[in-house]
């Protein structure tokens, strides 16, 4: 099994932050900068947006044809709304996610694949998502600016004039504008607002500077009043901080705006087993999100993660920041968690829950003794046995839903999940803690027991979680065992 990840920042995710010096821009027809007013006003909060972003595989800077992980180009317009459809099953059933941004371009709107490609706008608003459609630069190249303005306007023209009256669909001219000075760009997008003029300000989302990484400037032009704003935040623009730098750092560039602002953009690693449970870690990562949900929550505001699906491509053959695992084929796609500790930080910060999951002891109800990583070990491979109850945080476990009744169990003081070595199916296969993954080893369902015991089924194995001969024993080692009524595959959950 894999490493757990290091806690020093990762490369540059998604794009380049390398600052880029402009020129002027010559064949745009851009309006007078006007006096800066003070920040408006704007509604109450951002809190009804709780996304994800829906990418293609490699990212969304491409110059041709935008094709969204799981899509194939050669699918049918039925055929992209069925995929569409199981897609977003998983999004809502394992996330709760109702709102999805997709990415637009020249390329796709002004072809047939557009045909095709409504179906993941259609089949979004069809279950009352809201959708955010935003335009990629037309390839990396282009540095943040457009490279044909006509083609540009008529996209704009075409996905306006489709999708203008409907509600639920927002509009963002253009993500990362950061070839563009911070007038040019606000010239540029108060352009696009008065040639639109039917289109509500409140379905238009105005990106910050940069890379969609300062709003204040937006905010403050009084051009933009009523318009929501789309906030970027990374650990890559901004290096390795502590959880208070992080806090400091997301707030600095909302400026008074959080009312009006959607995070749009923003991630981490959710492969490696890194627990965004644990407010004392030093990984960057970790303090990252949880100051990052913890803002958002307490702000009241929306988000959308980066990325759900798709996104860059590493060594590894995926986004190391994608929420879900894609499996299946043709229309018969599921969608499984990365990282369940993430998904709930996730969750947090759109006002879901009280924040990190409660630990709990797990006592067997034949001995009264307690579920136990042996010697306190934080190494993938400890043992698990049972032992006098003493109250140490390698005898609290956290049970992190799955969904459809599943649960990891990880052990507080390592993060590590119990686990059936080596996914064993056999009767006496040891359980060991181990690096959390998808395994079907490390999920485990509960049944009811009776007096308020449970059992716990391993999901790969339909065997229950067992302390051996009904041992009373300090130090027996769990193993997984055909369920039977014995009451040594009893235990009973209590708050720890």
């Amino acid at each position: 099994m894999p490493a757990t990840c290091a806690t020093s920042p990762s490369p540059p995710h998604t794009r380049s932050v390398v600052r880029l010096v402009v020129s002027l821009v010559s064949t745009l027809v851009l309006v007078p900068v006007v006096a800066l007013a003070g920040a408006s006003s704007a509604s109450a909060d951002t809190s009804q947006f709780r996304g994800v972003n829906w990418a293609v595989p490699g990212d969304n800077f491409v110059r041709g044809l935008l094709v969204l992980d799981g899509l194939s180009q050669s699918d049918s317009y039925a055929t992209v709304r069925a995929k569409a459809d199981a897609i977003y099953n998983g999004f809502t059933s394992q996330l709760g996610v109702n709102t999805v941004r997709l990415p637009i371009n020249t390329h796709t709107v002004g072809s047939s694949w557009w045909s095709a490609y409504r179906g993941t706008i259609d089949a979004a608003t069809a279950r009352g998502f809201k959708v955010i459609l935003a335009y990629w630069e037309d390839g990396a190249a282009s540095g943040g600016r457009i490279t044909n303005t006509s083609a540009f306007n008529s996209m704009w023209n075409t996905v306006t004039s489709q999708y203008g009256s409907n509600s639920l669909v927002h509009f963002e001219p253009m993500n990362e504008p950061h070839g563009y000075s911070s007038s040019e760009w606000m010239n540029l997008a108060a352009s696009w607002i008065n040639a639109r003029p039917s289109i509500p300000k409140g379905r238009i989302l105005i990106g910050g500077t940069g890379y969609s990484q300062d709003v204040r400037p937006i905010c403050a032009d009084s051009r933009f009043n009523g318009t929501l704003l789309s906030y970027h935040h990374y650990t890559f623009f901004y290096g390795e901080k502590d959880y208070a730098g992080w806090v400091s750092s997301f707030r600095e560039r909302l400026g008074n705006c959080a009312s009006r602002a959607v995070t749009t953009e923003f991630g981490a690693q959710m492969d490696f087993g890194l627990n965004y449970h644990d407010a004392g870690s030093t990984n960057n990562f970790v303090r990252y999100f949880r100051a990052v949900t913890d803002s958002m929550r307490d702000l009241r505001m929306g988000s959308v993660y980066w990325p759900a699906i798709g996104g860059k491509i590493s060594e590894y053959g995926y986004d190391r920041y994608s929420m879900f695992q894609l499996q299946g084929s043709g229309t018969n796609l599921t969608l499984s968690i990365r990282n369940s500790t993430g998904a709930d930080r996730l969750k947090h910060g759109w006002g879901d829950g009280g924040g990190d999951p409660a630990t709990v002891t797990l006592t067997a109800r034949h001995s009264s003794k307690c579920v136990d990583v042996v010697s306190a070990s934080t190494a993938n491979g400890a043992e698990i046995a049972q032992y006098s109850c003493n109250g140490g945080s390698n005898q609290r476990w956290e049970f992190q839903s799955l969904g459809n009744g599943y649960y990891r169990i990880a052990a507080q003081h390592s993060g590590k999940c119990l686990d059936v070595d080596a996914a064993s199916t056999a009767n006496s296969a040891r359980i060991l803690q181990w690096t959390c993954g998808n395994g079907q080893n490390q999920q485990w369902q509960v049944q009811d027991a009776g007096s308020g015991y449970v059992r716990l089924v391993a999901r790969h194995s339909g065997k229950c979680l067992d302390i051996p001969s009904s041992s009373t024993a300090d130090g027996t080692r769990l193993i997984q065992y055909t369920c039977n009524s014995g009451q040594n595959q009893q235990f009973m959950r209590a708050a720890a």
